[in-house]
């Protein structure tokens, strides 16, 4: 993907950009309801901009100041509410029309989680509270109108106290971890999704429909996770919970060509105090010393057959 020559008889690649480019931008609806987003923007340009590295000569590079500008001016642009995924894509694809140099760009979003707030059981017009998990996303635009789109939620912290175990895993002279079909199960939920949309024109023009589909997502994650509220569902284990969950997200949405899940071990561990005499504090599923260092780690992918993730 990157900008590369051939220089004395050595391969050389470069590309720059902007990173850490912070952006709030309000939107103020007709009935005084306002809608804001706070994004962290990072841009990388591919570019044939070589004579700057060899010959002193700046004459092509695009200023990463300029591109700092850009979020602005394009932020300005969107008088209607748009999307982390299609904000990306706008920058991108300018930064590849309006330069001539410039073959591809690399647009990164992470969206802070700020929430309308409720007061007295009504949604607040202009109200907003800061949540947990972060919204992300990652475009690839190419001069030709190609494109890769990736999103992703980071930080969904998750916990059931029961309807979780593990047993019958592999034993050896350095296993002390007893069988177990009833624990706690805790984790915070890294998923990346790429989406198949395969050029710019492809895009669904529905306004805002890939944040509808991050929240769709989410939802999945979690309803999969958990199970129904009454009775919930038994996880044999992180692995067996994360394959449903990847498995779920590709049933439910056709145009998501694969998923990456992460999903830490958070521990919970039983707690038993003994005395020489009795028992201080006998572990009966309540007492727990809650611990992430250190913690086991699950992750895979799940892809349809044609998928590129």
């Amino acid at each position: 993907m990157s900008s590369d020559s051939q220089l004395d008889g050595l391969k050389f690649e470069q590309r720059h950009g902007k990173s850490r480019v912070r952006l709030g931008r309000v939107w103020r609806s007709k009935q005084g309801v306002h809608f804001m987003v706070e994004w962290n923007v990072s841009i990388s340009l591919f570019s044939d901009c070589i004579n700057s590295y060899v010959r002193d000569d700046n004459s092509d590079i695009v200023a990463t100041d300029s591109m700092k500008n850009t979020v602005y001016a394009k932020a300005k642009e969107c008088s209607e509410q748009v999307s982390a995924e299609d904000f990306a894509i706008l920058l991108a694809k300018h930064f590849t029309s309006f330069y001539k140099q410039v073959t591809a760009a690399f647009v990164n979003i992470v969206e802070k989680p700020w929430e309308r707030v409720s007061v007295d059981g009504q949604p607040h017009q202009h109200g907003f509270k800061l949540g947990s998990e972060k919204h992300t996303t990652e475009v690839v635009v190419k001069k030709s109108g190609s494109l890769q789109l990736r999103s992703s939620i980071q930080g969904l912290t998750v916990l059931k106290t029961t309807k979780s175990g593990f047993e019958g895993f592999v034993r050896d002279r350095y296993t002390a971890l007893p069988d177990t079909r009833e624990r706690i199960l805790a984790t915070e939920v890294t998923a990346t999704w790429r989406y198949s949309y395969e050029s710019i024109s492809s895009v669904p023009q529905k306004s805002l429909y890939f944040a509808e589909r991050y929240a769709d997502v989410k939802q999945v994650l979690v309803n999969t996770f958990f199970g129904p509220p009454t009775g919930g569902v038994y996880s044999a284990s992180v692995q067996s919970t994360l394959f449903q969950m990847a498995k779920a997200v590709l049933n439910r949405f056709p145009d998501i060509s694969s998923v990456e899940l992460k999903l830490p071990n958070l521990h919970f561990l039983p707690v038993n105090i003994l005395s020489k005499e009795n028992s201080i504090v006998k572990f009966e599923d309540d007492v727990y010393l809650p611990t992430d260092e250190p913690h086991g780690t699950i992750e895979a992918s799940l892809s349809r057959f044609w998928s590129k993730m």
